[in-house]
């Protein structure tokens, strides 16, 4: 086992006890970590006490059918930001029964990058129901592969903090 995969093991066992003791749920909208944070999340014993649902929405049409995010935000800012990872965030709530969520979209590479948006860019949010969204990006150094696993250590981290610091 790596570093990383031992950290994102720690850090879900982390966020299972912290959303235990609030007796929430959460729900995660991933795009280029197609999956990984769920499957952290489910890889701990005793998760479906914790974890609603995940959302692997990988095409423009996933985003907007399953989660809501509207064409015109695709349209103006791309799949690629922080406006698509706030309304992937809010979508995951709205269509969950969750309490917290969290959204990840990003390109991966080893193509796809632009000047604009490079490889390793990775827009997060988290949404939490009657609070506040919030978001962030990445430039994470390496190849897809390491850039996936950073974002899914990013992704619980961001998890964890919010679980711990909820009103």
């Amino acid at each position: 086992m790596s570093l990383i995969e031992s950290d994102v093991e720690r850090w879900a066992v982390t966020l299972g006890a912290a959303l235990l003791a609030r007796r929430w749920r959460v729900a995660t909208a991933e795009s280029c970590t197609g999956g990984l944070v769920a499957g952290a999340i489910t890889a701990i014993a005793g998760s479906s006490d914790w974890f609603d649902r995940g959302f692997v929405t990988y095409s423009n049409e996933s985003k907007h059918e399953l989660l809501g995010v509207a064409e015109a935000v695709l349209r103006e800012h791309g799949a690629v930001s922080e406006p698509t990872a706030i309304a992937m965030a809010e979508g995951a709530l709205t269509r969950s029964a969750a309490a917290l969520s969290v959204a990840i979209t990003g390109i991966a590479g080893p193509g796809g990058g632009t000047a604009s948006k490079p490889v390793g860019m990775v827009c997060f949010a988290w949404a939490e129901r009657g609070g506040a969204t919030t978001s962030t990006t990445h430039f994470v150094d390496g190849d897809r592969t390491e850039v996936r696993h950073a974002s899914v250590a990013i992704a619980l981290r961001g998890l964890i903090d919010r679980a711990d610091n909820a009103r």
